[in-house]
């Protein structure tokens, strides 16, 4: 995990950091949702022979105007999970509701409407971006789709979109390949904003950027988030963006979430080992400090999501682990108010 550490570049308009927003009731509610894949053999005669347990009974809630963080290892089934949440991957089992209605219940027309409603901004803009498309014809191709507008009302709101996110008016012209990667990520947010949704899923939408750029469009998503009233599911790998802009923080490992807390609580008092883990990897900027610290070296490897380990997925690396991890799925369990884990150890 490679961490942010120029706090003042991050800390820009501190004062407008939305720690104290009143949260509304749940706009999204995940529940016990699983994605498999099944893996094949045979050349003539397929046979099924195993499934990837991508994501294996996750439930989870986001409240209007709030910024989730979800966190994990590479693989630990985060970008599947916020697949099934915008309805692009179908899952195995469980619900998603979208303000009360299962999304994965809905036929054609009310899948149209619920498109209005969350978007997208992927990890790479460059390959994210039609390469055979001008910027003006990128952002505007929702509102043509969804609208049809008039040409002049097309230009206008393409433009206005383009201002809000940062971008001069005069790159309409251009295509993406004659754009900065800082330039690409606006486009690609102004175009995620161009239906005006409510809820918009980040998937490692920073991590691809220099630092100082990570900066500016994450400056960018908190000024929008203010004046738009969006939602935001923000997946990434940084834990010091995660612990700057998120409200709550949800952690992942093989497909099972294992820990949900405030920002504030988890980064300062994680409870279950492997958060625990996940933070002492971050390294501190000063050398004296970092020297001395004593690091938590998980050993072994993540085991396989083809053959998950069987109770608490995390029980092969856990330093604490008794006989109970070994035989019973550990349930998220709050500890304390807003502070869920899923560890026997620690809920006992």
């Amino acid at each position: 995990m490679n961490g942010m550490h120029d706090a003042d570049v991050l800390k820009r308009n501190a004062d407008k950091v939305p720690t104290a927003i009143s949260f509304e009731p749940a706009l999204l509610d995940v529940q016990n949702l699983r994605a498999y894949f099944p893996i094949s053999r045979g050349q003539l005669i397929k046979r099924q022979v195993g499934q990837v347990k991508a994501v294996d009974g996750v439930s989870l809630s986001i409240r209007k105007g709030e910024v989730m963080g979800l966190v994990g290892e590479s693989g630990c089934g985060k970008s599947t999970l916020a697949r099934c949440v915008i309805k692009l991957q179908p899952p195995s089992g469980g619900r998603v509701l979208f303000d009360g209605e299962d999304i994965w219940a809905m036929d054609r027309a009310a899948t149209g409407r619920l498109r209005r409603r969350m978007q997208a901004v992927f990890q790479d803009p460059y390959s994210s971006l039609n390469p055979r498309m001008r910027v003006a014809d990128i952002v505007g191709e929702p509102i043509w789709i969804h609208e049809r507008p008039t040409s002049h009302e097309l230009d206008r709101n393409v433009g206005e979109l383009m201002e809000l996110c940062g971008l001069p008016r005069r790159l309409g012209d251009r295509f993406p390949h004659e754009m900065s990667g800082g330039q690409r990520q606006r486009v690609g947010i102004a175009r995620a904003l161009a239906l005006r949704p409510d809820f918009v899923v980040c998937d490692e939408a920073v991590s691809a950027l220099d630092v100082s750029i990570q900066a500016q469009i994450i400056n960018l998503l908190e000024d929008l988030r203010t004046e738009l009233g969006l939602t935001y599911l923000f997946i990434g790998h940084d834990l010091s963006v995660i612990r700057h802009l998120c409200d709550r923080v949800a952690v992942m490992y093989l497909g099972k979430l294992v820990e949900i807390g405030t920002s504030e609580e988890l980064f300062e008092r994680p409870k279950h080992p492997y958060t625990q883990a996940l933070l002492e990897s971050v390294p501190i900027p000063d050398p004296e400090i970092e020297n001395e610290r004593a690091h938590q070296i998980l050993p072994g490897e993540v085991p396989s999501p083809l053959n998950p380990p069987t109770g608490c997925v995390f029980h092969p690396r856990c330093r604490l682990a008794i006989e109970a991890c070994r035989s019973e799925p550990p349930r998220l369990q709050p500890i304390d108010e807003g502070h869920l884990v899923a560890c026997p150890i620690v809920n006992s």
